[in-house]
């Protein structure tokens, strides 16, 4: 069942999953997670309204209750999971794809998230094969105020922003629930109204094309910083005062220096993160921890080390404060915090990230192949085994180190891609080193 992936379920709404899937999900869901109450928000996409439906259908045919917290931002979710006591929950969503898909992020007991290798794979075995008896006493819809409680969780981190100049985008999703309340009318806003077909731009701040509007707005309003929603705003991106797109692996450094400041500890990274971002959280007193990329791997590694926070290059930071979590809103609202502490001492942002970076990056780059397993067996033939690397790293295909330079190369676990991270000391051997692996990886194409 091609809707089932190793964070969640998504796809293209009646193609890749239909209502008859959801229904099956929701009628095995509490078995799988042994509760008698799933909690469910959704976001604003035309299918959310019917999947929610369905899904409430399967959940009371088992005998088990449902929290209807409404529509939801993806972290509202998770503050809801824990709020409300809860062992199952239910993000109806697609989080930054177009407006064609959607999917269900499903999370356990305090928020643990539930991927393929922790109840997601049997959850589809389920689906596909075990029978359906409705139960002889059905289930109940309770719906549940978690907007409340969820704003005045986030209010505790809402940074004086007078002396910003902030140009906002919200992608006409879920950051609309709550933007206003948290930072004020008074800044320049784009696409702050829901619309789940998307028509401004995809909901996906990665592609800097998405941005396009932003950086006009930044600049148009002589702002600070941009900042922008993903669709279910679990992610934040940001544009710094000359609208120039901040790689958000960089913006981990940002959060470094509000929290290690106050106190050291581990810090948790995904596999493509920057040197330059590591060293410098590094001489802040960070312990430093690499790990695979995604939410359900980063939040059950920053649960085991303890860790104060963690950030990846898609713009997912995550909280020890938060249950271990991902929200866009927490990090813009650090961010901003630290925003308006530089600009009292006369520095911008982009400036300050300008001091953190060391290395020249190649970004994310994707090749759409085929036969990703054999480019990536070529390339650590080429690399690892016949040069003399410093460290290779293999739990999330592989990043391979040498004193100048490093690459990263993975498969994604959402779209049909290989996709690879190059970093070297200089631009130079960044141009030679991102056409070298580039001609073996299209080999295989």
């Amino acid at each position: 069942m091609g809707a089932f992936k190793a964070y969640d379920i998504r796809g293209i709404y009646n193609k890749d999953f239909n209502k008859d899937t959801v229904y099956k999900i929701g009628y095995f869901l509490p078995k799988l997670l042994k509760s008698k109450v799933v909690l469910v928000g959704r976001d604003v996409r035309t299918s959310s309204e019917e999947i929610f439906e369905y899904l409430c259908k399967g959940i009371t045919d088992s005998g088990s209750d449902v929290y209807d917290i409404g529509l939801a931002t993806t972290p509202m979710v998770y503050f809801s999971t824990v709020h409300f006591e809860v062992d199952a929950s239910v993000q109806i969503t697609a989080s930054h794809n177009p407006a064609k898909y959607n999917g269900l992020k499903v999370s356990r007991t305090k928020a643990v998230p539930v991927g393929s290798d922790s109840g997601l794979q049997e959850l589809e075995q389920m689906v596909l094969g075990d029978p359906i008896v409705v139960a002889s006493k059905k289930g109940n819809i309770i719906a549940k105020d978690a907007r409340s409680p969820y704003l005045a969780f986030l209010k505790q981190f809402v940074p004086d922003t007078s002396n910003l100049n902030l140009s906002i985008d919200c992608s006409h999703g879920m950051a609309n629930l709550l933007v206003k309340d948290l930072l004020g009318e008074h800044h320049h806003y784009l696409y702050d109204h829901f619309d789940g077909t998307f028509p401004a731009h995809e909901p996906n701040p990665l592609e800097v094309e998405n941005c396009k509007d932003l950086e006009e707005a930044v600049l148009k309003n002589k702002s600070d910083i941009g900042v922008i929603y993903d669709g279910d705003a679990d992610r934040v991106m940001f544009l710094d005062e000359n609208g120039r797109f901040l790689q958000p692996d960089y913006i981990t450094s940002v959060l470094g220096y509000y929290y290690l400041g106050k106190e050291k500890g581990n810090v948790l990274v995904d596999i493509r993160t920057s040197r330059s971002t590591t060293e410098y959280l590094t001489k802040l007193g960070a312990n430093v921890h690499i790990w695979k990329v995604g939410h359900a791997f980063a939040k059950t590694k920053l649960r085991d080390l303890g860790a104060i926070f963690g950030g990846e290059l898609a713009g997912h930071y995550y909280f020890r404060d938060f249950y271990n979590c991902d929200s866009g809103f927490l990090a813009s609202l650090i961010v901003l915090q630290v925003v308006g502490e530089l600009k009292k001492k006369g520095i911008s942002i982009g400036a300050f990230i300008d001091s953190v970076i060391a290395y020249a990056n190649s970004g994310e780059i994707n090749f759409k192949l085929e036969s990703k397993d054999a480019a990536m067996a070529a390339l650590y033939a080429r690399f690892a085994e016949q040069d003399k690397p410093v460290k290779v790293m293999d739990f999330d295909g592989y990043r391979i180190e040498f004193d100048s330079w490093w690459f990263n190369v993975r498969k994604s676990n959402t779209e049909p891609y290989l996709r690879l991270v190059v970093e070297a000391k200089s631009a130079e051997e960044l141009a030679l080193r991102t056409g070298e692996l580039s001609e073996i990886i299209k080999k295989f194409n």
